[in-house]
């Protein structure tokens, strides 16, 4: 029996995820465990080595791999509701494994079968992958200094990156570089290889187990079967970012869906104003419509998310999908990311409100769901996609085709 005390073994059997409702089933498994001493995680920073290695062992990571490759390929809806049930249990499982989904996404795309048998071999057997993300002090997220070198022979690179989320618990990264021609490549490499370094130096109030941290890499050699080409990206439209992003308003309505839960709790035990009149909170009238307006909030976001969810759905089954096709996809999951935003703030924040003041003592750990939504919701600001989505329906702008929409 696995000990889920330990740091995962890469070289121990995964289970084979076939269907989307062993998906869910793996997904509840996961996210029951993550409870257990989530609190105590949050509050003394400790690395939840425990529950990814319950997540790699359930066989969670390779749920979108291709069924050619031995993936179980589930619907986009499915995978949206694993982020929502990981997050609602703690936030932090939903944000790690989040790279790998979309970093299998991006390989299956520009990866040659080889490339893709190799990788999608290793995440089914158990691995995990992790990004090097984007880096300190530069202009924008998207510039680059990281750089792969052609000496000797080899191919080598030589950067430091930071919001390296996952990369504690990877047993693969995945880094990107400018090529020595000028343009960017994304390399896949072992952790383990010398002149990697990963340091869990992330510090932010929120999301605080996550290892989104720094990786330093000195002169690390990287297999020139394992560099991949971004430009193909461009090649011909695809709905790669709204995948992305799908994934993250998955995490917000969990976050959202889990402060939910805990407001009902905290409601029940609150006392009432004295003018109020009643026996307990729960019958305070302003009370009761401020609980009110929060579930419609979280409901609705929750249909956005599925109607997104169910639009990807739809591309997946076309053997092509138009430029106009692919931005309607980054419309439907902006439109579900800006309700998840405001549900997973809104709703983390109210919570307090109704819970009095008792409900903000450190022992219940209430705060997490705020500091992990307001954290989270940083990322890919939601006023670009209010810009993106009002360009969109009155000037019929597409959005831009990157990551981030």
């Amino acid at each position: 029996m696995t000990d889920f005390n330990q740091p995962f073994d890469k070289y121990a059997k995964a289970q084979r995820i076939v269907t989307d409702e062993q998906a869910i089933q793996a997904a509840k498994q996961v996210a029951d465990f993550a409870l257990i001493k989530r609190d105590e995680r949050d509050q003394q920073r400790q690395l939840p080595f425990a529950v990814m290695g319950l997540f790699s062992q359930t066989g969670l990571g390779g749920i979108r791999i291709p069924k050619q490759y031995g993936g179980a390929e589930v619907s986009n809806r499915t995978l949206a509701d694993v982020f929502r049930i990981l997050s609602k249990a703690d936030a932090n499982i939903g944000l790690i494994p989040q790279n790998q989904i979309s970093l299998l996404n991006i390989i299956n795309i520009i990866g040659n079968d080889s490339q893709k048998r190799f990788i999608f071999g290793e995440i089914l057997s158990g691995s995990r992958l992790a990004n090097g993300g984007p880096e300190r002090d530069t202009k924008d997220s998207k510039t680059l200094a990281t750089t792969l070198t052609i000496a000797n022979n080899g191919y080598y690179l030589n950067g430091e990156k930071f919001y390296s989320t996952g990369s504690s618990f990877a047993d693969y990264l995945a880094i990107k570089a400018l090529h020595p021609e000028g343009h960017v490549v994304l390399t896949i490499i072992d952790k383990a290889t010398t002149g990697v370094e990963v340091v869990d130096d992330w510090d932010g109030f929120g999301l605080r187990t996550t290892s989104s941290g720094t990786v330093k890499l000195n002169q690390v050699k990287v297999l020139p079967e394992l560099i991949f080409d971004e430009r193909l990206l461009s090649d011909a439209p695809t709905y790669r970012g709204a995948y992305s992003q799908l994934i993250q308003a998955a995490i917000d309505v969990g976050i959202a869906e889990g402060a939910f839960e805990d407001t009902l709790a905290v409601a029940k035990k609150a006392r009432p104003i004295v003018d109020a009149k009643v026996e307990a909170a729960r019958f305070e009238p302003y009370l009761l419509q401020v609980v009110g307006k929060l579930k419609v909030r979280l409901d609705a976001a929750t249909l956005l998310l599925q109607e997104a969810a169910d639009y990807l759905d739809a591309l997946d089954r076309l053997d092509f999908v138009t430029a106009e096709e692919a931005a309607l996809a980054s419309i439907k999951v902006a439109e579900a990311k800006v309700y998840a935003n405001d549900a997973a703030l809104t709703i983390s924040e109210k919570l307090f409100e109704i819970g009095g003041s008792r409900s903000s003592l450190s022992e219940h750990g209430l705060d997490q769901h705020w500091r992990n939504a307001r954290v989270h919701t940083l990322h890919d600001p939601v006023r670009w996609k209010l810009h993106a989505l009002g360009d969109y329906y009155l000037n019929h702008k597409l959005p831009n085709r990157h990551a981030w929409i």
